[in-house]
């Protein structure tokens, strides 16, 4: 058996992944569970699984989950904070970790179980985008294996050759081509975009997401921030990387070869895919995802992003070229944006403006440590703020 450390277990990626993880009871085990600081949730996913170790990213939470457990009778021990994340990331029972907390918050559990040596299944892409250097480099140094969890990476690995990364034209591929929904305002009229609420932006028509990454998916910054994780996870620079609208969600992204093939993975819009690939990998295994009635799709449609309603797209293009420092600050400038946004103190269109602006104000550097980009990610968050002040 396999133990497993979830982190984010409360996120609608760590249930989805004990959705999977109970349909295999023969062959997984939880060891860990984390959340930030939903007590009652994590508190019915320890009386299921009985995992060792339960985080609370939130002192207090913290306490009043002891209390419960104890309470109920459950022996799980909790920790709390950053050093109980880490300390959960880099259990040794725990074989595989799912990195799935949202935000930059997850770069030092990520890191954590990287230079523990375990199977890291990265559903948290601003690891890569903040420290996608560093990271990377960890993974070769202690071993650790790196599976993307995001639908469209996981299906970029899914159509690669088999073999270790390295020089996409020496295996033969062209480019890659991500997949995007366009999310709820594909074809919404450009002037009703600065008057959208952040329900509306939070309706994503395909996938059922947090709140943060279903506002970056209706901006497309979410499309943005896997163009820099992909140029990392693959060795992919940028103008081998295309972005292609596909409403339908039903091919989750391509790979294009030099002799003229397009290889696509199709699947219904379920995370619970990706998930029991990487889990099982190289093996399958059931994921309780029905299967795709390719009658009833019938069709599928491709278009070009619209660079005026994505402006966020372009950004993070123009970042992963600048290299250095750049996607760090993109990711900071974003992550303080969207939460003002859905706290409705500016408008759905301002997020661009505040990260395109945060941008100008901080020069580039180069990305030579962690300390450095966490250091920077500070700062960026700093102007962000000031920013949005101005406009409220």
């Amino acid at each position: 058996m396999k133990g497993i450390t979830v982190l984010g277990s409360t996120g609608s990626i760590g249930i989805s992944t004990l959705d999977v993880i109970a349909r295999h009871p023969d062959r997984y085990r939880v060891e860990a569970l984390t959340a930030n600081s939903d007590v009652e949730g994590i508190l019915s996913q320890c009386a299921r699984f009985r995992p060792k170790v339960a985080v609370m990213a939130d002192e207090e939470a913290g306490r009043r989950l002891a209390k419960r457990l104890s309470d109920k009778g459950i022996p799980t021990e909790v920790l709390c904070g950053l050093r109980g994340l880490e300390t959960a990331a880099a259990m040794p029972g725990a074989d595989y970790v799912m990195a799935a907390i949202v935000g930059a918050a997850g770069l030092l559990p990520a890191l954590s179980a990287v230079r523990a040596g375990k199977r890291v299944l990265l559903a948290n892409k601003e690891a890569l985008v903040v420290a996608g250097r560093v990271f990377m480099q960890e993974a070769r140094e202690h071993g650790a294996v790196v599976l993307p969890i995001d639908s469209e990476h996981n299906a970029v690995f899914q159509c690669l050759p088999a073999g270790d990364a390295g020089d996409l034209e020496a295996r033969g591929v062209k480019r890659i081509l991500l997949t995007a929904s366009g999310g709820p305002f594909r074809t919404t009229p450009l002037e009703a975009l600065k008057s959208v609420t952040p329900s509306q932006a939070c309706a994503h028509p395909n996938w059922e997401m947090g709140r943060k990454i279903s506002v970056d998916s209706a901006t497309m910054m979410n499309k943005g921030l896997e163009v820099i994780e992909a140029h990392w996870l693959f060795h992919a620079a940028p103008e081998r990387i295309q972005v292609v609208l596909h409403p339908q969600s039903v091919i989750h992204s391509m790979v294009e070869y030099i002799d003229g093939s397009v290889l696509a993975q199709l699947g219904n819009p379920d995370m619970r895919t990706p998930i029991a690939h990487a889990l099982a990998w190289p093996d399958r295994i059931e994921s309780g995802v029905d299967s795709l009635d390719l009658f009833q799709v019938a069709q599928l449609d491709f278009e070009a992003p619209d660079s005026q309603r994505f402006p966020c797209l372009g950004l993070a293009f123009e970042a992963i070229k600048a290299g250095g420092t750049a996607p760090a600050i993109l990711n900071a400038a974003n992550e303080i944006a969207v939460a003002a946004f859905l706290d409705e103190k500016i408008r759905f269109t301002d997020i661009a403006a505040v990260v395109d602006e945060t941008l100008q104000q901080l020069p580039v550097s180069r990305a030579e440590s962690l300390d450095g980009l966490l250091k920077i990610d500070t700062e960026a968050r700093g102007i962000a703020e000031q920013l949005i002040m101005r406009r409220v």
